[in-house]
């Protein structure tokens, strides 16, 4: 008896968890130069111990239920410079440390070399922690991510980082990685960049278009839309743009095709969550 309760309890979880939207297209595997964890120095009469990055892969994950209601982050901004963009080039595959899918390249460089999971907004913030001189996000290899939930927390990390994102000639940002490029304090593209969108897709099999507009699982891209820095209309013209092409296609883009949306003068980025 007690078994079978147990049982009964267990579908009832399953039921009512929500589902995970997930974007990425076609992961590319990359040389890669540092895979060790990152030696971590705590600082000298540090009141706390500094936290131990766990090996990538281990780090806890859980699927997360789609919010009923649009909710900011608890976190707060921070006033920053808008920083310039350092075109010169720059060796992708070594680097200094390693946190998932972000690759540090200097004190004032990081590169995006995968994709995003659940599991990415904590390895991002413990990276702004132990280095807090990072100034610009390169994104070089992004194929997109499972968790589009968490790639939005990315997303406001960085903007509320005030971190420049800059896609390299060689780069290649595609499906949800669009969503943390957008989310650069200023945006940049080199020619010869390339991009790609499509719809996303739940676990359930279901797309943006299953959805009415003002459904909880769309609201939440329009919103983020609006927080860096597009109108309502804007916002809106973007997402029926990149839900143009359903989830198993995709829809690609040049440099001159993206630019377009982050044109300044239509819309330049701001402070996310600056307003009320």
């Amino acid at each position: 008896m007690g078994r079978l309760f147990s049982l009964l309890l267990a579908a009832i979880g399953l039921t009512l968890s929500g589902p995970v939207a997930a974007q990425s297209l076609g992961l590319v595997q990359l040389p890669v130069v540092f895979v060790g964890k990152p030696v971590v120095q705590p600082l000298l009469g540090a009141a706390d111990a500094v936290e131990t990055i766990a090996p990538q892969g281990k780090v806890g994950t859980q699927n997360l239920a789609l919010p009923t209601q649009l909710e900011r982050p608890a976190h707060a901004p921070r006033a920053y410079r808008l920083p310039t963009i350092d075109r010169s080039a720059r060796d992708y595959r070594r680097g200094i440390a390693q946190y998932g899918p972000f690759r540090v390249i200097d004190a004032h460089r990081v590169a995006l070399v995968g994709e995003t999971d659940a599991s990415t907004p904590r390895w991002f913030s413990v990276m702004l922690r132990h280095h807090p001189e990072l100034r610009q996000l390169d994104m070089v290899e992004c194929p997109g991510t499972q968790d589009d939930i968490a790639n939005m927390r990315v997303g406001r990390a960085i903007r509320a980082a005030g971190l420049a994102t800059h896609v390299p000639p060689t780069g290649s940002v595609r499906s949800g990685a669009v969503e943390l490029f957008l989310a650069g304090a200023v945006r940049d593209i080199a020619d010869g960049a390339e991009f790609a969108v499509h719809s996303w897709m739940d676990e359930y099999g279901r797309e943006a278009d299953d959805f009415s507009l003002d459904a909880p699982q769309n609201r939440q891209y329009l919103a983020y839309y609006r927080e860096m820095g597009m109108s309502a209309g804007q916002a809106r013209e973007f997402y029926a743009f990149t839900n143009s092409v359903p989830h198993h296609d995709a829809l690609w883009l040049e440099a001159r095709d993206m630019r377009r949306w982050v044109d300044q003068n239509r819309a330049g980025p701001q402070i996310a969550f600056a307003g009320p």
